[in-house]
């Protein structure tokens, strides 16, 4: 079995003539720089574009597939060199059911089931064109149809404060919204870690997965995880979701949670930090709040430990992260060692000092062993690099 680095959520900015897909996604996140970018700068292994059911953006694969750039896995995906892409889609729903808006992933194999994917949609949302669209059906409709359609369903970022799964305080069990039967892996998002997500034992029977959600280039595999699989395809990524003929993730690696925009509960009005009794802040007097992920957990907490044989989960900071290391020098290191995932995982010491200053190499290093201090984000604000 091999070992693949994996990021299953990425969005497009824009589509090759221009028009805007994810209106907050960089211009720069176009179809073909997404694919060039996480090949050669990131040294990722398989991607989810989960804008896919763009009409344009399909219309760029299928030009690429025509030229011969990529070609179509007989296994499911669209296979770039050594980069294979899985064509999905991010949606919104929000009735009376779920009490919305949720965020939820959808994949599939090839652009034949993307297209039939796409004109079904087209007949329940407003703008087939854009991005994470409001679908006016139910979530157990939406399952059904993916499933139908032989693709994988994923509820996205679970426990962020606004469109997820728990994120407000009216639900705390996902069968009040979907068919739990019919759920292929949980997204953890960028304030949670496995750790954390484990205090809910629903969700002990599902994979975690954990994805950087990039609205710009430099944010592709901010998060990540590390799959055993025979070869990169959509049947060996169902597979390894499943965790079926030896096919698994080996490890997930995330940002710590303190560094996740939503972490802490903090103030509307001043962002400082609050405690979880929503009382009115000490520090302006607002009383309005925004709850974050680690007090959501605890709110809804039914269990205590994780179940037999979950994954590990690697606290790792994205390179973007490191003080000092701006984006000339990170393109120093990645000219040099080749991807992003070399220089996370594989260069020693030694090597990077001999490339980037002793101070930033330590830090990197200390980024890749859990050891450094961080400071707590929330509210919309990420955490940061403490001093040392």
């Amino acid at each position: 079995m091999n070992r693949y680095y994996v990021d299953l959520h990425i969005h497009i900015g824009r589509t090759w003539t221009g028009k805007p897909v994810k209106i907050t996604g960089a211009k720069s996140l176009t179809f073909t720089n997404i694919i060039e970018h996480a090949r050669h700068e990131k040294g990722l292994n398989m991607v989810g574009i989960i804008d896919s059911h763009s009409p344009e953006v399909i219309l760029e694969m299928e030009s690429l597939i025509r030229s011969g750039e990529i070609n179509e896995h007989p296994d499911g995906g669209l296979v770039f060199g050594d980069l294979t892409v899985i064509p999905g889609s991010e949606l919104e729903i929000y009735d009376e059911q779920s009490n919305g808006p949720i965020h939820l992933l959808c994949y599939f194999p090839n652009l034949s089931i993307m297209r039939e994917f796409s004109s079904w949609l087209s007949e329940h949302l407003k703008n087939i064109q854009l991005s994470s669209q409001r679908v006016y059906v139910t979530g157990l409709i939406l399952q059904k149809k993916v499933k139908e359609l032989g693709g994988i369903f994923i509820p996205a970022h679970v426990f962020t404060p606004f469109k997820s799964l728990y994120g407000k305080g009216v639900k705390r069990s996902l069968t009040e919204v979907l068919d739990p039967d019919l759920i292929d892996g949980i997204e953890l998002g960028l304030s949670s870690d496995t750790h954390m997500a484990d205090q809910l034992g629903e969700l002990h029977q599902y994979t975690f997965v954990t994805n950087s959600d990039a609205h710009s280039l430099a944010k592709i595999a901010r998060e990540y995880q590390v799959i055993a699989m025979k070869e990169p395809t959509f049947l060996e990524l169902q597979k390894a979701l499943k965790r079926e003929d030896d096919r698994y993730i080996i490890a997930n690696y995330g940002l710590d949670p303190l560094l996740g925009k939503y972490h802490k509960t903090v103030c509307t009005e001043c962002l400082t930090p609050l405690g979880h009794d929503n009382q009115p802040c000490n520090q302006c007097g607002g009383s309005k709040i925004i709850k974050g992920v680690a007090d959501r957990i605890l709110e809804l907490k039914t269990a205590d430990s994780s179940p037999p044989g979950r994954p590990p989960y690697v606290h790792q900071v994205p390179l973007e992260f490191i003080p000092g290391l701006g984006p000339r020098l990170l393109e120093k290191l990645v000219n040099h060692f080749g991807s992003e995932m070399a220089i996370l995982h594989e260069v020693p010491y030694r090597a990077l000092a001999e490339v980037v200053p002793v101070k930033i190499a330590d830090l990197i290093m200390k980024a890749r062993d859990g050891s450094i201090n961080l400071a707590a984000g929330g509210g919309g604000k990420y955490g940061k690099i403490a001093d040392q």
